[in-house]
């Protein structure tokens, strides 16, 4: 006797409905109730139970079609626009740009100017040796505008002073830059700049 063979946990799919196309992925998982997630990229998310049809979840897709293909094109439309990635030669100069804008301000805390050093990374803005008196910059902020640029050299600037992101650090990123917040969450909508450096 054959064994019935189980749908996979998940798979990317689409969905035509007279509002569009969707592109979704589909996951079965231990849920009681759907649970659907609409989040940039132009993808949306829809987890069921592993007793749920394919045809149940489509039905469910297509009465919520309206709702998921706005939010998809509003998360489309806020992505900002992404500057070609540069030369590795006019990347060292924007990034050492940034660090020598921000430079002054650490200073007068006694922070040594430091070594430059610029590196490819796939989760990482930047990173603070502290002990060894160099900072690495993402090769990606060169696609980002000069704004998010100074605010990363600053943050690592700081680093200097605070090994980590405790109260003393936050404090110092107020008083230096106290705009860094809505840079930070600017910064955030750059994501795929850290993807494709």
């Amino acid at each position: 006797m054959s064994q019935r063979k189980q749908p996979p946990p998940e798979s990317i799919r689409r969905l035509d409905t007279p509002e569009g196309t969707i592109f979704y992925v589909l996951r079965r998982k231990r849920v009681k109730n759907l649970n659907l997630r609409v989040g940039s990229g132009g993808v949306a998310a829809l987890s069921i139970p592993w007793n749920m049809s394919q045809a149940q979840a489509e039905a469910f897709l297509r009465e919520k079609s309206g709702w998921i293909l706005r939010h998809l094109n509003r998360a489309e439309a806020a992505k900002p626009d992404l500057l070609p990635q540069p030369p590795r030669e006019v990347c060292a100069r924007l990034l050492m740009e940034a660090l020598l804008r921000v430079y002054p301000l650490t200073r007068g805390y006694g922070v040594a100017f430091p070594q430059l050093k610029l590196r490819s990374m796939k989760s990482q803005r930047g990173n603070c040796h502290w002990a060894q008196g160099y900072i690495t910059l993402n090769t990606a902020l060169c696609r980002c505008p000069e704004e998010l640029r100074d605010y990363v050299a600053l943050h690592e600037l700081v680093h200097f002073l605070y090994h980590d992101h405790g109260p003393g650090f936050y404090e110092t990123m107020d008083e230096l830059m106290p705009d860094w917040r809505s840079r930070r969450k600017t910064l955030k909508g750059y994501g795929a700049a850290l993807e494709a450096p």
